[in-house]
């Protein structure tokens, strides 16, 4: 299961090995300054927007990979029946929003919260 992590200046999303393949990435990093809002999403289906980009989706069961927008991409790892935690980027970032279904999301998202920039847009 992927696992999101601080590491310095970075949020790192490390995934397991078949999401790698599924996702068609190993990892996603984005500064802790792009980071905008920290939720997290009880039902899952509600944290995918736009289309199928590239990576893996199975309607109602999964979704790794790349969400394509009309402004952007997202990037996500979500499965049925889970919680996600959603990471809302600032458009200067290569995502607009990072969705992942990380073991313990509530943790996650009080860790990232104590990070959030104080300038940040309301």
């Amino acid at each position: 299961m992927a696992r999101i992590a601080v590491a310095g200046a970075d949020v790192v999303v490390r995934l397991h090995r078949w999401e790698r393949v599924a996702a068609r990435r190993a990892r996603v990093r984005v500064p802790v300054s792009a980071l905008r809002e920290v939720y997290v999403e009880p039902d899952w289906w509600r944290a995918l927007r736009g289309g199928h980009g590239s990576g893996l989706c199975v309607p109602d069961l999964l979704c790794m990979g790349t969400r394509r927008l009309v402004d952007g991409e997202d990037f996500v790892v979500v499965r049925a029946g889970r919680p996600v935690l959603c990471l809302d980027l600032r458009r200067t970032a290569r995502y607009g929003r990072i969705a992942v279904c990380d073991p313990d999301p509530d943790r996650a998202c009080r860790t990232l919260r104590d990070r959030l920039p104080r300038d940040r847009p309301a």
